[in-house]
């Protein structure tokens, strides 16, 4: 039987529990928003631009994620516009610019197979070889994305339930919803290193909708949401270290059962 208090020990088990709780909260929060405003697609897409954005960095040998986040934010905003503009449906647009984003990933992995094992990391991710830069620039996105929601929570809250309503009060909407999709593009950059390119969707979608089975508050499911993905984080790393499994895949599936958990819950108590 391994001792748990031994495993708190290591140095990187620490960095994995810290940056992941960070990233575990952000993720809950924001994803609740975009599910309750069907943008829950915008999550996959932006990871798939991620993926072209992380072999634009390793091909040009510039540290993929400082690569990944200026990148990610201006294909979120370009799904924004192309939506607008060419008066196209939203997943239309995020189908589009998440096809380029990982086509010309495939394209530069193909150019320069020097990387592609360093890219192969990043597709399916590894918390527990978080470096101590990737941990701090965790930290300090997440607080950040966190101070932004919670500074412009009402408007957000309004622009989520309806949108032509928020705009009779003078809430800018087109403001507010640009701001979220720039967050999500953030938060998706984020995960990379937790789940990887191939889950990161599903951290921001599950523990959203788990919380959303039991309770039909929004507040209460905002902070339901995020002890689920705080769990399901530090379950996930612990039992990957303890059994050698992945770690985000384990922490994925820990999120699947307590989905799963969450609806039995709610069938139990309609009945």
């Amino acid at each position: 039987m391994i001792d748990i208090i031994q495993i708190l020990q290591y140095s990187f088990i620490q960095k994995a529990f810290i940056s992941g709780s960070f990233v575990a909260i952000t993720c809950s929060s924001l994803g609740l928003f975009l599910v309750l405003r069907k943008m829950s697609l915008i999550g996959d897409g932006l990871s798939h631009v991620s993926f072209g954005a992380i072999a634009l960095g390793l091909f040009f040998g510039l540290y993929p994620l400082y690569v990944a986040i200026p990148v990610v934010i201006l294909s979120s905003i370009l799904i924004l516009k192309i939506s607008e503009k060419a008066r196209i449906y939203g997943d239309a647009a995020i189908g589009i610019v998440s096809a380029v984003g990982i086509a010309s990933g495939i394209i530069l992995a193909s150019v320069s197979r020097g990387f592609n094992v360093d890219l192969f990391s990043y597709l399916f991710g590894n918390i527990l070889a978080i470096s101590n830069n990737e941990a701090i620039l965790s930290i300090i996105l997440s607080l950040i994305v966190l101070l932004v929601i919670y500074f412009f929570y009402w408007d957000l809250f309004s622009a989520t339930f309806d949108e032509e309503y928020a705009k009779t009060t003078g809430i800018k909407t087109n403001f507010i919803n640009t701001l979220l999709t720039i967050l999500t593009a953030i938060t998706v950059v984020l995960s990379i290193k937790i789940v990887g390119i191939m889950l990161v969707s599903a951290l921001l979608i599950l523990p959203a909708v788990t919380a959303l089975q039991i309770s039909k508050k929004f507040k209460t499911t905002l902070f339901l949401g995020g002890i689920i993905s705080l769990i399901s984080v530090i379950l996930g790393i612990t039992v990957s270290y303890i059994l050698d499994l992945p770690p985000g895949a384990t922490i994925v599936m820990l999120n699947a059962i307590f989905f799963a958990l969450a609806l039995t819950y709610k069938k139990i108590t309609k009945n």
